[in-house]
């Protein structure tokens, strides 16, 4: 609907021209004003896209009104009515960004011309407005694309130009990683973000990484708000598409050149759902929990992570959750210490349990020993002492972990057209999905699902290169039934189209795709 106010002094004329516009065929909301004064205060009330006015009129006459209209609205388009004696007047006008004139008597036939001439261009002028918005969007998801995967700051900046407000990821200050079992996104499609704001919020800003995950960064990090907001949004995902999804929630982002360090700690945050698979909602550091029940659900995770990281003989694995197990006991004097004692003894008793041949003996002085220290650095030797012990028993074979993430790793090669979820390439090497996707990023750099997106987007990028295939084709054999979430996801992460991409042989970081709906057929 187009909104448009006539001006005139004379209501048989504005009665006149609202009779003449009623008879065209397009819907519109017509308001009138009796003088220039009147029509100026509506124009500051309301918007409106198109403003018939007379030019002689009392208290303030046409071009005045022009004049003032321009100043509040300076995209409404402006025609203007005169009699054959103020014609030189009239034409002055034109220096107001009035788009046309009309001779008094209005003349049916010319006015419906004009007035559907006008709307015409406000349509093309609103198509390419949002063609260019949208491309400007797709240059501002790849930029955070970039930033999220560790891309500095400048090198953002070079790429982008001035088509980027840096200043805007500067402002965020939470991430929120959502994470689905399977590839949710390539059967919600690329409407997916626009439902996702309205539940955010249009202040948020939101990115698809892959088939099974994305992330929503917000400018506020109340962590009661954001959980809330968070609930919503498992909420409408479950009512609307019947699936379940997970959040991990990072507050307190300084910077954008953290949003790296937010999305991995999200990640880490995110194996919580191996050992917490009831919870739908993780946040940095348990803060949804309180007390006790937060330690000793911490406590647990551990300890169950490196029982996984025994069983696949990952040291590296074993050392780092150890340590984050001693830097939550370091310095800490709330804590009994005979409870302290008490974990690390269970934990000793694992290391034991795995050893080819077990001491019972020597574990049970062990365990006696270190009940009877005074200091915690006593205990972390014990312990460190006996991973070294353990490292030693497994020998220089290959560890049962570096096999399996080879195994995943060929898999994903020979099947990447096909649907591939973290839980059941878990289920092909017996591991549980949060611990597979901790190992795997450990041993390759980056997440699974990172992992199998990059090996479609370059095996897409050399059918474009070396085949006659078209897009619809190439999205379908790299595993992507949606070709529009194909598009968009080849755009996130090279910066072009596959159109774009084709034509020009070589990825331009400043082309700005603008045929979204065209490029599939292709």
């Amino acid at each position: 609907m187009y909104h448009i106010l006539i001006v005139d002094d004379e209501k048989i004329e504005r009665r006149g021209i609202q009779f003449l516009l009623k008879q065209i065929d397009v819907e519109l909301d017509i308001e009138e004003a009796a003088n220039g004064r009147d029509a100026l205060e509506r124009l500051k009330q309301k918007r409106f896209d198109i403003m018939l006015t007379d030019v002689k009129m009392p208290f303030m006459d046409g071009l005045q009104l022009i004049e003032e209209a321009v100043k509040v609205d300076s995209e409404m388009k402006t025609v203007i009515f005169s009699g054959y004696g103020e014609f030189e007047y009239a034409r002055k006008a034109l220096s107001f960004r009035v788009v046309d004139y009309m001779l008094k008597p209005v003349e049916p036939e010319a006015f419906e011309k004009l007035i559907k001439k006008i709307i015409s261009q406000m349509e093309s002028r609103q198509r390419t407005k949002k063609i260019t918005e949208k491309g400007l969007s797709y240059v501002k998801e790849h930029a955070l694309y970039g930033l999220l995967n560790g891309k500095s700051i400048e090198d953002v900046k070079k790429e982008s130009g001035e088509l980027v407000d840096i200043q805007e990821f500067e402002e965020i200050k939470c991430l929120l990683l959502l994470e689905f079992m399977g590839d949710f996104f390539n059967k919600a499609g690329v409407e997916f973000k626009d439902e996702i704001l309205q539940v955010a919020g249009e202040d948020s800003l939101y990115l698809n990484l892959n088939p099974q995950q994305s992330v929503l960064l917000l400018k506020y990090d109340d962590v009661s708000d954001v959980k809330n907001m968070a609930q919503s949004v498992i909420n409408y995902i479950k009512e609307t598409y019947q699936e379940d999804c997970f959040i991990a929630i990072v507050n307190d982002i300084a910077e954008s050149v953290d949003l790296e360090k937010a999305y991995n700690e999200a990640e880490m945050l995110m194996e919580g759902r191996f050992y917490q698979p009831e919870r739908k909602i993780y946040v940095s550091e348990n803060t949804d929990m309180t007390g006790e029940e937060a330690e000793h659900t911490n406590d647990d995770t551990l300890m169950k992570q490196m029982k996984q990281d025994i069983r696949m003989k990952d040291i590296a694995g074993l050392r780092e959750h150890f340590g984050r197990l001693c830097d939550k006991y370091r310095n800490k004097t709330d804590f009994s210490q005979i409870y302290i004692k008490f974990v690390f003894s269970n934990l000793l008793k694992d290391i034991y349990s795995s050893m080819p041949k077990i001491d019972e003996t020597q574990l049970n002085e062990e365990i006696t020993q270190l009940y009877s220290v005074t200091d915690f650095k006593t205990i972390m030797d014990t312990v460190n002492n006996n991973i070294d012990r353990l490292e030693k028993s497994f020998g220089s074979s290959p560890s049962v972990l570096h096999r399996e993430i080879e195994t995943v790793k060929q898999y994903i090669y020979e099947h990447y057209s096909e649907e591939l979820s973290v839980d059941a390439l878990a289920q092909s090497v017996y591991m549980a999905p949060s611990y597979l996707s901790h190992v795997f990023k450990k041993e390759t750099g980056q997440n699974i699902s990172k992992f199998i997106k990059t090996y479609r987007m370059e095996k897409a990028r050399e059918m474009l290169e070396n085949t006659h295939n078209k897009i619809v084709n190439i999205s379908y054999a790299v595993g992507y039934p949606n070709v529009s979430y194909f598009c968009q996801s080849f755009r996130e992460y090279f910066g072009i189209s596959p159109q774009k991409y084709r034509s020009q042989g070589e990825v331009n970081e400043e082309d700005i795709s603008l045929d979204q709906g065209s490029e599939i057929t292709k």
